[in-house]
């Protein structure tokens, strides 16, 4: 099988290449990425020189490097999106532009050259936010209720392609996915920030009252769940995948992560809430539970104290990531914490 994989150079782009060159090493693998912030070939050094893994660097709403991307295609992976809330309320045009528009030239290209399976990648955020202290949990009959401009692109890419399904008969599979964790992560996000500021000796700034509750999946469960649909799901199904039963909120990952590194919890400082934050999220994730077999393997607790060891094993990754346009960047959102 050939496979074109969009945003292959991010955090949960490159873990998927990496997992599936391990267990389908006979495939072969089209890696397109733009490479903006959040794009890093390091990650993928492991696999760079196998013949059977192929780079192109390229934007996906560009139709002229997209359908030389595709040619030979059997399966496209799409995970190439602008992924960061924060980013989105600043600048929110780039989102509608490569979430939305980027997935418009990928479903008309993949339409053209009659690829086999089109399996795109969302976010449990497109179903908007839960109640605290509430047991409902998103599921695959929840509405379309998003809140922050990220989750708006991201449920428009969601009606495309099931719009394409519909109307032109594309074979299409979906995952809605909660929050990933694990190595290769651009520490914009949640938990590497932690680790690497505490690393830095720094605080780590936790918005509002920190009460805010995700629902947390280690990234390589997150790769078995569309191995497995990849391979066995329904075609025109979408699917959601979770790697929590329990709430927890932001600030108790925050003090497991300060406990887990010998550090006191006056590390943590509350800061200026984010615009439209969503309260909660939680996953029921038992249709692919039961219909394909898939549950999450990989406990939080562990699995958080096995990423703060690969981060603190791979100083030089996180630090080249958080120098330059990064650090401009964390100056606008936290000031100088």
């Amino acid at each position: 099988m050939k496979l074109l994989v969009t945003g292959g150079a991010g955090f949960i782009g490159s873990n998927f290449i990496l997992y599936w060159m391990k267990n389908y090493p006979q495939d072969r693998i089209v890696n397109l990425d733009n490479l903006t912030y959040a794009g890093n070939l390091e990650n993928l050094k492991e696999v760079e020189k196998n013949p059977n893994y192929k780079f192109i660097h390229g934007n996906i709403c560009n139709l002229n490097i997209v359908g030389e991307a595709m040619r030979g295609i059997d399966t496209v992976v799409h995970f190439a999106a602008e992924s960061h809330v924060d980013r989105s309320i600043l600048k929110p045009s780039d989102f509608i532009v490569t979430n939305v528009v980027g997935t418009q030239v990928l479903l008309d290209s993949a339409l053209k050259h009659k690829v086999k399976r089109f399996h795109h990648i969302s976010t449990d955020e497109v179903y908007g936010s839960l109640k605290l202290n509430d047991q409902s949990k998103f599921n695959e009959r929840t509405n379309y209720n998003p809140n922050s401009p990220y989750s708006a692109s991201k449920a428009g890419s969601d009606h495309l392609v099931k719009a394409y399904s519909e109307t032109y008969g594309l074979p299409i599979t979906i995952t809605n996915c909660s929050n990933n964790f694990g190595p290769y992560q651009f520490p914009e996000k949640f938990i590497p920030l932690a680790i690497t500021n505490i690393l830095e000796d720094k605080k780590v700034p936790v918005y509002g009252d920190g009460l805010y509750v995700r629902d947390w999946l280690y990234v390589i469960d997150h790769c078995r769940a569309i191995d497995l649909v990849l391979n066995k799901g329904k075609v025109g199904e979408t699917y959601l995948v979770g790697g929590m039963t329990d709430d927890i909120s932001n600030l108790e990952v925050v003090k497991k992560i300060l406990k887990i590194m010998g550090k006191p919890e006056s590390f943590v400082e509350h800061v200026k809430d984010r615009l439209g934050h969503d309260r909660r999220y939680a996953v029921n994730w038992s249709k692919i539970e039961k219909e394909l077999g898939w549950k999450p393997l990989h406990d939080f607790d562990e699995w958080l104290e096995k990423t703060i060891a690969w981060y603190k094993e791979n100083e030089k990754w996180w630090k080249d990531v958080k120098s330059g346009d990064y650090k401009k960047y964390y100056q606008e959102q936290y000031g100088k914490l």
